[in-house]
């Protein structure tokens, strides 16, 4: 045994305790002198070992007293942390600081049965009637739960919002939210363009809405759709004798009214420059009818002073609302004025005449025949500023203005539509087309722009799903419209734009106006 004594040893014989004559002091001394005994021969056998640990003296300390150097260790939390796995946990929490990351540790203990998937008796009362099939005795618990899962689905009568995911919450808050712009555009009726950035190329963002007649379907082909130039409404025309007006909301378009004319398949309807009138014409004689929106009357005009047709089908309204433009037989064109009723003038082309518009400021008239040519007409003074082939026509359909005075387009039997610059067709001899439209293969019989000329609709009433949409300036079709997995246009007889481009229409041959809603403009 060494005869080397511990620190702890030397500091405790060096303390000398006051003696006291009390019971109890005298007891406290007793267990003091016991204590003091048994770390000496603590002591002794920490000395036999070849000295003392630190975790040992630690020990020491902690069960025989040392008050002072406990507190002092209490306060010093690090101090309990000189073993060897309190190193490790500093070593980890010090890596895990610096960015690097602990490496994993091996589980302690392996079920191989915890790798088996775990199968649910389905024979069990309580679990019978999640069965489809007799087959499903026994399903495993991931089944199980997705059976259930969809049991609780079918009856919610869909995922409810507190289970759905966080990508579908956020594609059903921008659906909301499209339906709320929607709601928003619908609201406004303002005669006002809201400053947007150019339409981009390529596709375009548009969503497929309720029918436009859907309460009440033509009985025939329709003829006509056109929209209000300044309320949410939209008229239908078709061969079953019928005007009908709907107020356009997107969800049901309600109908506002219906008036039928008698024995009166109505060839073209308009509405006038000013919205107030609607003009109807036939496919059978010169006879015409204006409904009065503001009085509610339907006035048959049976025949106009200087018109000498037999035959009137087709006409064009002018942009200030004082002509009316009628096409006639022979290449004839007559300007009605819609205050007297009376042919004041005549236009005579060559050939027989397709179609016609007005410029914008009503002071020009573009003319297209069925032979290729297209013709240029001053109102004022009706005579012929200029004529030029279209280019590559053998056979017009149709014609069309921006509203900007920008372009022309001409439609022709084989379905190449050419769209001129206007400013060429006024100054040059032999005007070029900027582009010529091929994505139809039969006559375009129907051709609009949009009010801010950066789309130009096309369609053929000859094919089914026969109706494009080209973006302006690029000259580019949209390749997202129409879908061609399943048929929706059909033939189309007639397109239209909305006042603000909102909304496109296309009355069809099976009695529907469809309406698309573009998203790229704000207003209706």
């Amino acid at each position: 045994m060494s005869s080397s004594e511990s620190p702890v040893r030397k500091q405790r014989k060096a303390v000398k305790r006051p003696q006291s004559e009390d019971p109890d002091c005298s007891a406290a001394a007793a267990a003091e002198e016991e204590c003091g005994q048994q770390q000496q021969q603590h002591a002794a056998l920490c000395a036999t070992l070849r000295g003392e640990d630190a975790s040992v003296r630690l020990l020491e300390d902690l069960v025989f007293g040392a008050e002072e150097r406990l507190a002092e260790r209490l306060t010093d939390s690090s101090v309990f942390l000189e073993d060897e796995d309190a190193c490790s946990v500093c070593s980890e929490n010090s890596g895990s600081e610096s960015g690097t990351q602990p490496a994993g540790r091996s589980a302690a203990w392996e079920d191989e049965e915890d790798e088996q998937e775990e199968e649910i008796d389905m024979t069990h009362r309580f679990l019978r009637d999640f069965k489809k099939s007799e087959a499903e005795n026994k399903m495993t618990k991931q089944r199980l739960q997705q059976r259930l899962k969809e049991q609780f689905q079918k009856a919610m009568g869909g995922t409810p919002s507190w289970a759905e995911a966080t990508d579908t919450k956020s594609q059903k808050k921008e659906h909301e939210s499209e339906d709320e712009d929607d709601e928003d555009l619908l609201r406004r009726t303002g005669n006002f363009i809201g400053s947007s950035d150019s339409l981009p190329k390529g596709i375009i963002k548009m969503k497929k809405c309720v029918n436009v007649n859907s309460e009440c379907p033509g009985g025939d082909q329709l003829t006509s759709v056109q929209f209000h130039p300044s309320a949410q409404i939209v008229m239908t025309a078709g061969l079953d004798h019928s005007v009908s007006l709907f107020q356009v909301d997107g969800k049901s378009n309600p109908k506002i009214q219906t008036i039928h004319l008698e024995n009166f398949p109505v060839s073209k309807a308009s509405f006038s420059a000013d919205g107030e009138h609607i003009v109807a014409t036939g496919l059978r004689n010169k006879l015409f009818y204006i409904y009065d929106m503001m009085e509610g009357r339907v006035v048959p005009v049976t025949s106009v002073r200087g018109l000498n047709e037999q035959r009137v089908s087709d006409f064009q309204v002018s942009p200030d609302g004082k002509y009316l433009l009628l096409s006639g037989s022979s290449g004839y064109l007559h300007l009605m004025t819609t205050k007297t009723r009376e042919v004041i003038r005549s236009m005579k082309m060559n050939g027989s005449v397709c179609a016609a518009a007005f410029t914008t400021d009503s002071s020009k008239i573009y003319a297209n025949s069925q032979e290729g040519e297209v013709f240029i007409w001053d109102v004022q003074s009706s005579k012929c500023l200029k004529k030029f082939a279209d280019d590559g026509c053998v056979r017009g359909t149709s014609l069309a203005l921006s509203g900007d005075g920008l372009y022309l387009a001409c439609g022709s039997q084989s379905g190449v539509v050419n769209i001129y610059s206007q400013q060429d067709c006024l100054q040059k001899l032999e005007p070029r087309p900027l582009k010529a439209v091929m994505n139809l293969v039969t006559a375009a019989s129907s051709l609009c722009f949009n009010s801010t000329s950066e789309i130009l609709a096309i369609g053929s009433r000859a094919d089914d799903e026969a109706n494009r949409l080209v973006h302006l300036p690029s000259f580019t079709v949209f390749s997202n419209f129409p879908q061609f997995q399943k048929k929706t246009i059909f033939q189309t007889r007639c397109v239209d734009f909305s006042p603000r481009s909102g909304f496109y229409s296309v009355a069809n041959n099976k009695g529907h106006a469809l309406l698309f809603r573009l998203l790229h403009y704000t207003d209706f």
